[in-house]
C-alpha cells in the first residue's frame, strides 16, 4: 500500500482549498464591494453576462428546498457527506487528471457548504444569457467547478481509462505483458 499523501493528492487538496477560497472571495466581493446583495440586484457586465444576486435554498436546480432549520441542517449534512465521499475517492486516486477533477468537485462543494452553513442558503450571482434566453440557472464559481469536475471525471473514465485498458489488453495478446493468472 502506497503513501496516503502523495504529491498528486497534495496538489489535489491544495487545488480544492484554492477553489473554495476563491469562490468565497468572489462572493464576498460581489455582495460587499459591488453591493449586489439583495435578491434581484443586478449589474450588467457584458451583453450576455450579468451579476444577479439570488439565494439558492435547495440543491441542484433548486430541488430539496430548505424551508426550515431542520431541512437546512439536513442539506448541510447531506452535502458534507457527499464531499467526504469525494475526498475519500480523491485520496484513492493516483492520476493527477482524476485528482484535479475530484479537487474541482471537492472545492466547489466546500464553497457551497460554507454558504449553507453560514447563511442557510448558497449565494448565486453569475447570470449567463443570450437576450432573454437563459441556458443555465444563476450560478457561482463553486457550481461551475463542480460541473467542470464532473465533466472531467466522466470524460476521463470514458476515454482515458478505456484506452489504457485496450492498450494493456493488446500488449497481453502480443505477449509483451505477462497475463495475470
Amino acid at each position: 500500500m502506497g503513501a496516503l499523501f502523495t504529491r498528486n493528492r497534495i496538489i489535489g487538496l491544495v487545488f480544492a482549498a484554492i477553489i473554495a477560497a476563491v469562490d468565497q472571495v468572489i462572493k464576498w466581493y460581489v455582495t460587499t464591494v459591488l453591493g449586489i446583495n439583495r435578491i434581484g440586484d443586478n449589474m450588467e457586465l457584458l451583453p450576455f453576462f450579468d451579476l444577479t444576486y439570488t439565494e439558492n435554498r435547495g440543491i441542484s436546480l433548486g430541488m430539496l428546498q430548505a424551508t426550515n432549520m431542520e431541512m437546512r441542517w439536513l442539506l448541510v449534512l447531506m452535502t458534507a457527506a457527499i464531499a467526504l465521499i469525494v475526498l475519500v475517492w480523491m485520496m484513492r486516486e493516483k492520476l493527477l487528471g482524476d485528482i484535479l477533477g475530484l479537487g474541482l468537485i471537492l472545492g466547489g462543494a466546500i464553497g457551497n457548504i460554507y454558504d449553507r452553513y453560514a447563511f442557510g442558503y448558497v449565494i448565486d450571482f453569475a447570470d449567463f444569457h443570450i437576450g432573454d434566453f437563459r441556458p443555465f440557472l444563476i450560478f457561482n464559481l463553486a457550481d461551475a467547478a463542480i460541473t467542470i469536475g464532473v465533466v472531467i471525471i466522466l470524460a476521463r473514465s470514458l476515454f482515458v481509462r478505456e484506452k489504457d485498458e485496450s492498450e494493456t489488453d493488446a500488449a497481453k495478446d502480443n505477449g509483451t505483458i505477462p497475463s495475470e493468472s
